[in-house]
Parts: C-alpha cells; structure tokens; sequence
C-alpha cells in the first residue's frame, strides 16, 4: 500500500507542476504564429508609421510576421475594444495613452476597463508637438503670444488636436489666466489651413501637421512641448527654454498587452522593441515624420500613463470638463 501512495502521489505532484512546466516555455517561445499589432489611426499617421516601423524589426527578430491593422474611430475606442474582446495572446496594441488617460474623463462609461485591460509593455515613440502660430499675426515667441492674448482678451481663437495635446492647451491657457477662445473643428485639417491663413491665431499639434506651412511661411511653430528640440526643427526651443515649464508634456505612443499578460513575457518583449528601435533606418525614417524614438520597461511606461492621466484628470476638472 504505501508504494501505491507514493506513486499516487508522484501522478498528482506531476500533473500539479506539468501546467507549470509547460507555461515558461510558451512564455520564452513566445511568439508561435503571426502577431496582430492592432492601431487606433489610419493608414499614413505618424502613429501608423511608427507601429509598422517597429513591426517589421520585431517581425525578423521573432521570427514570424507581425501586421499591423488599422482600426480608427471614436477617440481610439473602437480599436481597444477590438483588442480587448478577442482575448487573443498574439495580438498586441500600439496606441497613445488616451484610452486609459483621457477617455475615462470623456466618457462616464467605456466597453473596456481602462485600469485593467491594457497592460503597459514599452514605449515606442515620443510625437514632437508645437504651439504654432500664423505668421501674419507677427509673434515670435510663446512669451509674445501670452502677451498679445492679455492684450487682447477674448479675441485670439486656439485649435489643439483632440485628446491630450487638448488638454495640455487647456491647461496652458487657464494656468497663464489667458483669455482665448477654443474653437472645435470636425476636420482637423480645415484647421490647420485656417490657422495659415490667420483665420486662427494659436494651434497645439504635432510639427509634422504644420510642416508644410512652416516651409511656406504662413505658419510660425514657437515652441516644442517635449523635453528636447526637435532633430528635424532644431531652432525651435522647448516649452520650458521659452519660459513657460508647464507647458512641458511628452505626447508618446507605446506597446499594450493583454489583461494579465505574464510580466516576464512584458520585460522580454520590451527588450526586444528597445533593440528595434536602436535601428538608425527606424530613428531617421521617424524624425523625418516629427517623432522620435522613446522606448522604456514595463514600469517606465506605466509609470509615464500614470503620470498623464494625473496630469489629464486635473486638468478637466480645472476647466470643467464632464464626462458624457
């Protein structure tokens, strides 16, 4: 009898530690067919560039193919949903931070949890954003510009692109107490054309949207909100060398896993985007569209969505935003 317990007792201990045996070497094969590598923009976005730049060196790294798919719409929602309800652990997503940071000021309720069902791999990218300004309305710095707009209460208009560039204006105007009015726009590049034209006075986007008026002389940028100039507008200096600190903010893009994604299969999959993102081809192709590389760990970005989301939600409650 005792032989026939300690066998019975060998059967049950191995099938205990077989589940455990079999998860670290799923983990460190990871990954065992294609990878989706969903994008909440479309196809042409500095976002999209950014995803598919590293999706083909993760592609030769892994050893299989990772396609990127482009699912835009409604403040991102539609492509986290995606995400979140395939349950699929070879899918992963490259988004900015808002589904987590802005959309739960936004909405009083998502078909997601914003706390629970992105987990924070790496960061990808850093989007160099810019207070820009026509060049008809003769102002060269940011320091001019608050100036002009106490001058002038309530009569210089501003436009920012949707999101946490959006808030981080909002904040801006409401810290300096300046008196500007927001103007909503549908089509994000009618305001940019009607910034050129003078039409608006102030913008917050990403250098790369105003290029090309930039080059033209219609459009004047005064200042990069990031933590370093530009490489492709080196003469453009930051938020904070222009004397206004608060408006220093990193409008970033990074890799999300899924809910309960093992956390060793997160610092692995970090190591490996910190690689492909030390690609020269990668860094130049991407300050040619206004971003640079900024990858992390884990806790790095987390810490980053973190900080934002603080950073969001005390702004819309200075300016009275409500959720929907």
């Amino acid at each position: 009898m005792v032989n026939v317990f300690r066998v019975a007792a060998l059967v049950v201990g191995l099938a205990i530690a077989a589940p455990c045996a079999q998860a670290q070497p799923q983990t460190q094969a990871w990954p065992q067919r294609p990878v989706r590598l969903i994008v909440p923009f479309g196809a042409g976005s500095a976002t999209d560039l950014t995803a598919r730049l590293f999706a083909e060196r993760l592609s030769v790294r892994w050893g299989q193919p990772v396609l990127v798919e482009n699912r835009p719409g409604a403040d991102s929602i539609v492509a986290v949903n995606a995400f979140v309800a395939n349950h699929d652990d070879h899918m992963l997503l490259y988004s900015a931070p808002g589904p987590i940071t802005v959309n739960p000021v936004l909405y009083s309720k998502l078909p997601y949890d914003p706390a629970h069902d992105l987990a924070p791999i790496s960061l990808g990218s850093e989007v160099f954003v810019t207070v820009a300004v026509p060049a008809s309305l003769g102002v060269k710095s940011l320091a001019e510009l608050a100036a002009r707009a106490r001058a002038e209460p309530g009569k210089l208009n501003w436009v920012a692109t949707p999101g946490v560039v959006y808030f981080m204006f909002a904040g801006f105007v409401k810290s300096a107490g300046l008196d500007m009015v927001q103007v909503p726009y549908k089509d994000f590049t009618q305001a940019i054309n009607d910034l050129a034209e003078g039409r608006i006075q102030a913008t917050a986007t990403s250098l790369a949207v105003v290029r090309p008026h930039v080059q033209a002389g219609k459009v004047v940028p005064l200042a990069v909100t990031s933590r370093e100039r530009a490489r492709s507008a080196p003469d453009v200096p930051t938020a904070a060398e222009a004397g206004f600190p608060a408006l220093s903010f990193g409008a970033f893009g990074g890799f999300f896993g899924w809910r309960d994604m093992p956390a060793a299969l997160r610092e692995r999959i970090a190591v490996d985007i910190r690689a492909a993102g030390q690609d020269p081809d990668v860094a130049a192709k991407l300050a040619a569209a206004g971003v640079g590389v900024r990858t992390s760990t884990p806790a790095e970005f987390a810490a980053a969505i973190e900080d934002e989301r603080a950073k969001v939600a005390a702004i819309a409650q200075a300016v009275g935003t409500k959720p929907q």
